[in-house]
């Protein structure tokens, strides 16, 4: 179990994962009896949080793939991704072949072992798709990409508690019942016309997928289940937000390709309180 201030770190890297402000979720989040994440992401909340269930969710199949082999297989898979971690295979040529062989196996386990060996190799963990659906990040070029072991087997000890389902954010939002709580870090509005980056599944994610989204918080509100929204700060959002309570931060970007646009950003939480949105 993680230490009341939050230490489990995810096995995963992933871009605007939520790590270091699950103190501030959590405290938004409140108690609760299951914990919905409709874009689960790296899973940084469900390793540093406290709920008896987990219902959790994500339209990338192949993440959702490696989370139910992970469970499902336990120390004998974390042995066999293990294996792809060696020195011959942190190399362009050996990454190019691993990334083809990836994206054309249909075999469950291989397609696991190999999505943690890409997303460790592959250029500040990136998630992205061609429109023919093929992971195609380039290669990152680290000295030691290093086998997430211990966060493996950590995400393992705690993966009793949790339901992982590859779906539509809206179809899962739809499971909640009074007594749950959701978490919702769907991909973020953009700050500027170049700055979207919303294809980590096919489909990418829209303004009116924006919208949609906090229309199903607001019912699920009304029907008694509290909502938890990350977002960036933006006017337009804050506009759409109109039914939440608002709790603004500012967070540090790190990914960004222009280097001088990288530093804090405000962000907000929107909390729609069970019974009292519109």
């Amino acid at each position: 179990m993680p230490a009341a201030g939050g230490t489990c770190r995810p096995f995963l890297k992933w871009p605007g994962g939520k790590a270091r402000q699950v103190p501030l979720i959590r405290e938004a989040l409140g108690a609760g009896e299951r914990l919905i994440e409709p874009f689960t992401g790296s899973a940084a909340l469900f390793l540093n949080s406290h709920y008896p269930r987990y219902l959790l969710a994500d339209s990338n199949p192949d993440l959702i793939t490696l989370y139910t082999v992970l469970q499902e297989q336990g120390m004998e898979f974390i042995r066999y991704a293990r294996e792809l971690f060696q020195p011959a295979n942190n190399t362009p040529e050996a990454y190019y072949e691993l990334r083809r062989q990836f994206n054309e196996t249909t075999d469950r386990r291989r397609k696991a072992a190999l999505f943690v060996y890409l997303n460790r190799h592959c250029y500040n963990g990136l998630c992205r798709y061609s429109r023919k659906s093929g992971f195609n990040v380039p290669f990152g070029r680290y000295r030691n990409p290093g086998f997430p072991e211990r966060a493996m087997v950590a995400f393992l000890k705690r993966s009793g508690k949790a339901r992982f389902l590859c779906g539509d954010y809206l179809e899962t939002m739809d499971q909640a019942r009074r007594g749950d709580v959701v978490y919702c870090d769907p991909p973020y509005v953009p700050l500027s016309e170049t700055a979207s980056f919303t294809s980590y599944a096919a489909g990418g994610f829209g303004w009116e997928d924006q919208r949609r989204l906090a229309e199903k918080a607001g019912e699920l509100a009304r029907r008694g289940v509290r909502v938890v929204i990350s977002n960036h700060a933006t006017p337009e959002i804050e506009a759409l937000y109109g039914d939440a309570r608002l709790v603004r931060h500012r967070e540090h970007r790190s990914i960004s390709r222009n280097v001088s646009s990288r530093g804090p950003v405000a962000e907000l939480l929107a909390i729609f309180e069970p019974g009292t949105s519109r």
